[in-house]
């Protein structure tokens, strides 16, 4: 039915039901024999609150509404036109014939308007209601809603509205919810009853309704779900609840970040746009996995411009595209560059004058980058080196060097050369009026070179699963978190200190690789199988966040700890970088071997083994 077919469809439905309306309070009135006099008055009356009432319902959008989805607000939408109809009617027929419409016509009409009215609109929702209550579709999965709420009802209708799963209970940690009927199915009980609830009705999907709830309690259900056969389902945003959006696109299936035990992260909005709103800020690294979160994250705090630099022009565009789009009034600048090329990075500096600059750009694959020793000086030593003197002879406010928690006590090339450009951070800012700071942080979910799409995608081949170790831990955190921590350790710094964020409990990557297969609707052994290939070059089985020389202390963010600095001296640093990158045309042993006189703590297992 089309928008005016259906206007005037309903417009002359209302127009019946008004004249009706004031027909029959005449009648009822009178007794049935209307006096003539009172006639006239009939249809004077009658045309003023048929235009009147019509008139204050196309005002009110009334004709617009979907009266299956009517709620209380539809209903006083009636009453108060109905009201102000006859009340402005009542007024108009005195002032036109000099004598006023009796009270009982008034009140008579008033009663029917309302009723005949909203039963129209009531018996249409019902109908509605009638068709789509047919008998279950034997052909959809049956889904069990995790929360009977405002979100889980409306995730409810959806459903069968759509009819792409059949929902056939809720479940629901309230006890007065207990037992009772909600959009027609039962609540069974709280989270103890969903594997009880999966068995019993033969659920198919799970879908988690609640986006208010805690992440421990998001956790908490996901590992009783976990423990059944069901697939995994979640509505993610609290925003799409508040705004409405509760759509059958907005479900999506459980993924590895709804399992980390974490709530979000609270930032300090005051302390991020002291420093950055107004300014210009430079992001290397741009294009990549933290980079280009770091520029969706800083332009809500609105610089006056971002510069964007990369290597890659593909990443660099995306990127430009995306936040051009996203906020058209904040200058965005592109810079496609070598941070290995000192002239090339110090024009750049000079041209745009960035106040602020986070360096996310480095070379992070761990087995690659002992394979290409070279290149890894290279980037993440020598382009840091570059950075950081061009940040301090043109007098940057603040410099945030992206670090990892493969610098601590580094087994890979990668590990300490990552070391080393904290050491630069450091040693350079005791000297400048730019404050430097490094923070350091574990495994990004998601991102580029990450083990979860490598998983995913060994998952979607059909397997197996390769996991190097089964006592393998690492920590993690999503590329949100992180880059959202990143920013806030940019307000807290003072000068020369390592942050380290809080990354929670460290997990198991055999347990990751067996919650993605789980996840995907598949069993391990029977559907995939996980196999071990033993540890690769300049991999451990536990990761670290702090030195054995450094301390830690709190900061004012309970997420945010600083790594208190050792002695460093600029000149011995410089002359040990000197000497490494004289050897950087030679072979791979040497370069490791430089690379563990400037950091003890490196442990070289090519270097062991002899």
């Amino acid at each position: 039915m089309t928008y005016r077919y259906r206007f005037l469809s309903l417009l002359i439905v209302d127009i019946f039901i008004v004249t009706l309306s004031i027909f029959l309070s005449y009648f009822f009135r009178f007794y049935g024999d209307i006096p003539d006099h009172y006639l006239d008055q009939f249809y004077i009356n009658a045309l003023l609150t048929v235009c009147i009432c019509t008139a204050l319902l196309i005002a009110f959008n009334f004709y617009n509404r979907m009266w299956k989805y009517a709620n209380v607000e539809d209903v006083l939408l009636i009453f108060g036109a109905v009201m102000a109809g006859n009340a402005l009617s009542y007024i108009f027929t005195y002032y036109i014939l000099g004598y006023v419409v009796p009270l009982s016509v008034f009140v008579l009409s008033f009663e029917t308007m309302i009723l005949l009215t909203g039963t129209i609109r009531l018996f249409w929702r019902v109908h509605v209601k009638l068709n789509r209550r047919n008998t279950p579709d034997p052909t959809l999965r049956k889904a069990l809603i995790i929360g009977a709420g405002s979100c889980g009802t409306l995730v409810c209708e959806e459903l069968k509205r759509h009819r792409t799963l059949q929902p056939v209970a809720y479940i629901d940690d309230d006890p007065r919810k207990h037992r009772l009927r909600i959009s027609g199915i039962p609540v069974l009980g709280g989270r103890e009853r969903i594997q009880a609830a999966v068995e019993l009705y033969g659920i198919n999907d799970i879908i988690i309704a609640i986006p208010s709830a805690p992440q421990k309690a998001i956790h908490d259900i996901i590992e009783q779900a976990k423990l059944t056969t069901a697939k995994l389902k979640i509505i993610p945003r609290i925003d799409d609840l508040i705004n409405g959006k509760v759509t059958i696109n907005t479900i999506k299936d459980v993924d590895v970040e709804d399992l980390l035990q974490r709530d979000p992260i609270r930032m300090d909005q005051r302390q991020i746009s002291n420093y950055i709103e107004g300014k210009t800020v430079l992001i290397t690294g741009a294009g990549g996995s933290i980079g280009s979160e770091l520029c969706r994250q800083i332009v809500q705090f609105h610089p006056s411009s971002l510069v964007l630099l990369g290597h890659g022009e593909n990443s660099i565009f995306s990127i430009e595209t995306e936040l051009r789009r996203l906020v058209p009034h904040i200058r965005i600048e592109t810079v496609i560059a070598d941070i290995q090329h000192a002239t090339r990075i110090e024009n750049v500096f000079q041209l745009y004058r960035p106040q602020v600059v986070f360096h996310a750009a480095a070379h992070k694959h761990v087995p690659l980058m002992e394979s290409n020793p070279a290149e890894a000086v290279k980037n993440n030593i020598i382009g840091t080196k570059i950075m950081a003197e061009c940040a301090d002879r043109n007098r940057v406010e603040r410099f945030v060097l992206i670090s990892t928690d493969k610098a601590v006590n580094p087994t890979s090339v990668m590990g300490a050369t990552k070391r080393v450009a904290e050491m630069i951070v450091q040693t350079i800012g005791a000297h400048s009026q730019t404050k430097y700071a490094a923070v350091r942080f574990g495994n990004v979910l998601g991102s580029r070179g990450s083990v979860i799409p490598f998983f995913k995608q060994q998952i979607l081949g059909g397997g197996p699963v390769t996991v190097t170790d089964p006592r393998m831990y690492r920590f993690f955190m999503t590329i949100p978190e992180a880059s959202q921590l990143v920013i806030q350790a940019g307000s807290l710094v003072k000068g020369g200190e390592v942050f380290i964020l809080d990354m929670g409990e460290p997990v198991k990557i055999v347990d990751l690789a067996r919650d993605l297969i789980r996840l995907s609707g598949l069993e391990e052994g029977r559907d995939i199988d996980i196999v071990y290939t033993g540890l690769r070059p300049g991999e451990k089985l536990y990761e670290e966040l702090l030195t054995n020389e450094e301390g830690i202390s709190k900061t004012v963010h309970n997420q945010i700890f600083i790594g208190l600095p050792g002695n460093l001296s600029v000149s011995e640093l410089e002359l040990k970088i000197k000497r490494l990158e004289k050897l950087l045309d030679g072979n791979a042993d040497q370069i490791k071997d430089a690379l563990n006189y400037i950091v003890p703590s490196y442990r070289n297992q090519a270097l062991q083994s002899n």
